[in-house]
């Protein structure tokens, strides 16, 4: 897909995936619009993307408040028609059993990672119908296929995201709308910075790059695919565990309760 002159709108794009997605983005001569909480942050990606000489709007909101959503759409849609491309990517976790976290904090994260995605949506969704165009990505996880101990919550959130992308794609068939949903395995970013990562290993070697799910987000933006997988190859763990559940689950309860485990 040519990117060039595109209008798009970046959540979590103050650092890693969300970051580096603006950048590939940018290179193709995209429009960008940088959501994030923190302004500051978005200012210096801003200045990073300055060398691309292309139109770049900084957007500071928490989207898992739905009328921060609502006005930072009505300051987008002001300046802009519509949104070409819709990149759902603002999430995090808070590590812990579900019986140590507060309502809080598992409410938090269904707030950012799922409902912040449903109001972005929703903001923006009807101008790509009236124009018969556009495309949505998701940036989801492979926890979206695997209920994980320590992470319960935050393999809900995306698991809810999953599920609302695939009902939707069909609703949105013929439409000349398009959804795609990007899972990567672990991802090299802030992700772990999160205090209850404390004492958790951050990252594995076959973690990915923010580079590489942003070159994946980039693919899903023109993908007929309902979910692109990276890499490729955890297509296949995902396929033995809805085909072998009684198998693949113990096996990963087991993993991941040790985990626990040790750093407690």
């Amino acid at each position: 897909m040519d990117f060039k002159n595109k209008t798009i709108l970046i959540t979590g794009a103050s650092s890693g995936i969300g970051k580096q997605t603006a950048i590939e983005f940018a290179k193709n001569g995209a429009n960008l619009i940088l959501v994030a909480r923190r302004k500051e942050k978005l200012d210096l990606v801003a200045q990073e993307l300055e060398k691309f000489q292309t139109l770049v709007i900084v957007c500071p909101c928490d989207v898992s408040d739905k009328d921060q959503v609502k006005e930072m759409s009505k300051i987008v849609l002001e300046k802009f028609d519509s949104v070409d491309i819709l990149v759902n990517n603002a999430g995090f976790a808070i590590y812990g059993l579900v019986s140590d976290l507060s309502i809080d904090e598992i409410e938090s994260q269904m707030k950012t990672n799922y409902l912040g995605m449903v109001y972005c949506i929703k903001n923006f969704l009807p101008l790509m119908l009236e124009k018969k165009s556009g495309h949505i990505v998701n940036v989801a996880s492979v926890a979206a296929s695997f209920g994980l101990p320590g992470i319960a919550s935050y393999c809900a959130s995306k698991f809810a995201m999953l599920g609302f992308s695939e009902g939707l794609k069909h609703e949105l068939k013929n439409s000349g709308v398009g959804i795609t949903v990007v899972s990567p395995i672990m991802v090299k970013t802030n992700f772990f910075d999160h205090p209850s990562f404390e004492t958790m290993p951050k990252y594995s070697p076959t973690s990915l790059s923010s580079k590489t799910v942003a070159n994946a987000i980039l693919k899903a933006s023109n993908s007929p695919r309902l979910e692109i997988i990276v890499p490729s190859a955890v297509r296949v763990a995902v396929w033995l565990k809805n085909t072998f559940p009684y198998f693949i689950n113990p096996i990963l309860g087991k993993s991941f309760k040790n985990q626990l485990k040790s750093k407690n």
